[in-house]
């Protein structure tokens, strides 16, 4: 077995803990960003509502 191998074993799970770190944060990103776009969608249909309901009042 080659042993040098096993010297390597904590810079391996170092790059495997960044990775993994790396990955969840990008995950996280996207959903601020999907939550952030369907809020301001939200609001659009909301003001668009609101106009619609002055209008029959009017």
């Amino acid at each position: 077995m080659n042993w040098k191998v096993l010297d390597h074993v904590p810079l391996l799970l170092y790059i495997l803990a960044a990775k993994t770190l790396i990955l969840c944060l990008a995950f996280a990103a996207v959903k601020m960003y999907q939550r952030k776009r369907l809020e301001v969608k939200q609001q659009k249909l909301e003001a668009i509502k609101k106009q619609h309901l002055e209008k029959k009042d009017n």
